[in-house]
């Protein structure tokens, strides 16, 4: 590196740290501000379903598609092991 430019690549490199900072800094705060967003959000969601009494239908229709999902599992290991 020639020493004449030195000094000027230093005050670039300083510069360009500088706004790199600057941008990590707003990424930083946008990121949290859509976090807190999405909290508020999904909360509202879940009180608008409780309010119409959609999670318990939806938390009894998933045990029954588990159980569905489990009874045809079993049917296929029969078949694969009748085919043996």
């Amino acid at each position: 590196m020639d020493p004449e430019h030195s000094g000027d690549v230093v005050k670039h490199l300083e510069k360009q740290n500088e706004l790199l900072m600057d941008a990590y800094r707003s990424m930083s705060h946008e990121l949290h501000r859509l976090q807190i967003e999405e909290e508020m959000l999904m909360r509202k969601y879940y009180e608008f379903m409780a309010a119409h009494d959609l999670l318990e239908k939806k938390t009894s229709n998933a045990v029954k598609e588990d159980e569905e999902n489990s009874e045809a599992g079993a049917l296929v290991v029969v078949a694969s092991r009748e085919e043996q």
